[in-house]
């Protein structure tokens, strides 16, 4: 095994061999198209915010069978698995699967300077394949600036942007996030 950029240079694996070979790693990693990438840390804004609105997810679903995971939490997508930062999940598949999930109804992504491009662009459009997804959030975390994309019932996907100090409303959990919620503790310029 060598690395390249942060692709895990590997032999060639199925799904299973990922997750058997995965759950011996130190450091989580995603699956795409047959390849192998390494997580990077996350720097406090972006842990911050990811708990932030895992918290208040956490709580508005707490007597529903709905739950909310955090990055550490796999998400699959046919052959491929996601670390989202923190998405929602409702079916009984879900719910009987300890370290897997594969029917998220809520994904919500914090974007840095290099990521983001890939996290609207390609891992967006893989989402977008889970028949059980009805909302995506992206968080800017310099811009304090929210963009949500809705599942409409003609199966398009909406865009709906909200700035900073707008509160956030989640449809798809019935969750209204205040600004100031969500980017509590947050450092930096508001």
């Amino acid at each position: 095994m060598h690395r390249m950029g942060n692709a895990v240079v590997l032999p060639r694996m199925s799904a299973a061999e990922f997750l058997a070979w995965e759950s011996g790693q130190m450091v989580k990693h995603e699956f795409v198209d047959g390849e192998v990438f390494a997580m990077a840390g996350a720097e406090d804004n972006h842990v911050t915010v990811s708990l932030n609105l895992a918290v208040a997810l956490h709580q508005r679903l707490r007597d529903t069978p709905c739950r909310a995971y955090m990055s550490d939490m796999k998400l699959r997508v046919a052959e491929n698995f996601y670390c989202p930062d923190v998405f929602v999940t409702c079916g009984a598949a879900d719910a009987a699967s300890p370290m897997v999930k594969t029917e998220a109804k809520f994904i919500a992504e914090v974007l840095s300077d290099g990521t983001a491009a890939y996290d609207r662009g390609a891992k967006f459009t893989s989402y977008r394949r889970l028949p059980s997804l009805e909302e995506v959030l992206f968080i800017d975390i310099a811009r304090r600036h929210c963009d949500v994309y809705r599942k409409t019932v003609e199966g398009q996907w909406m865009l709906h942007a909200y700035g900073p100090g707008v509160a956030i409303p989640l449809a798809s959990v019935g969750l209204e996030l205040p600004a100031e919620q969500l980017f509590a503790k947050v450092a930096g310029p508001r």
